[in-house]
């Protein structure tokens, strides 16, 4: 994960209790009586943005087979299959990756039938290794789809969940710069709050690709293509101490 520097600005309160009003999202102040000791905070607003690749890659085969006869097409179809399942458990695909489903036709007067194979990876090598392996022992009836790749749901929330919490990190490192530029310590945190988040797929190569390149994406930019960015801005606010007293 590529981690970008973030924009961050900050805003010393002066004597006084600051509190945001839920109502207009206004930073008010409010005087505290004389005898109380006044709070005084730092307000500062953090950027963040990673990004993450694709973690599953999918890969389809399809076997298609037209006979007189039913028998006949079921048995040109479950010679191919066999095949294609023996060369996956060879290759260390685990049978919970793999699903096979089947559907058989009348066609005029032959029997049409066509059996699907789908394969899950997280090993994109693998994956790779495969689909050229099956491309070179296997005739034009078997078909090799292109791996398409994407993002499990536990991927993406731990992104989304990661980016927020890099972005609380500067916030604070750059309230911490503050108040060591001022001479004061900075204290405990008062507001933490996640203001914007941003999340897109793909890198802005468009013009790369329309600048007589080859029509059909390689591996590496469908996997670039398939590549989430995402990006955090927080609001975050911190008591400030007179130097010499406890840090946060």
């Amino acid at each position: 994960m590529a981690v970008n520097p973030s924009r961050v600005f900050a805003a010393v309160i002066p004597v006084g209790d600051v509190y945001r009003d839920e109502n207009d999202g206004m930073i008010r102040t409010v005087q505290r009586n004389s005898e109380q000791t006044p709070t005084r905070e730092v307000q500062v607003t953090g950027n963040a943005e990673l990004s993450s690749g694709p973690n599953r890659a999918r890969l389809c085969l399809q076997v298609s087979s037209r006979k007189d006869s039913v028998t006949e097409a079921k048995n040109s179809v479950s010679r191919r299959l066999e095949y294609i399942l023996q060369s996956l458990r060879q290759q260390g695909v685990k049978e919970e990756n793999v699903t096979v489903t089947k559907d058989i036709r009348r066609a005029e007067n032959a029997y049409y039938m066509e059996a699907e194979v789908c394969v899950t990876l997280s090993d994109f090598v693998k994956m790779q290794n495969i689909s050229n392996l099956l491309v070179e022992k296997l005739d034009s009836s078997v078909t090799v789809s292109a791996p398409q790749f994407y993002h499990t749901t536990e991927n993406l929330e731990n992104i989304r969940r990661q980016v927020c919490i890099v972005a609380v990190g500067n916030a604070r490192h750059k309230a911490k710069e503050v108040c060591r530029l001022v001479g004061q310590s900075l204290g405990r945190p008062l507001v933490i709050k996640e203001e914007e988040t941003k999340e897109w797929e793909g890198q802005s190569e468009e013009t790369e690709n329309q600048s007589g390149g080859s029509s059909q994406p390689t591996i590496n930019q469908k996997i670039k293509n398939a590549t989430v960015f995402v990006s955090s801005r927080v609001f975050a606010s911190f008591e400030i101490k007179a130097k010499g007293k406890k840090n946060c």
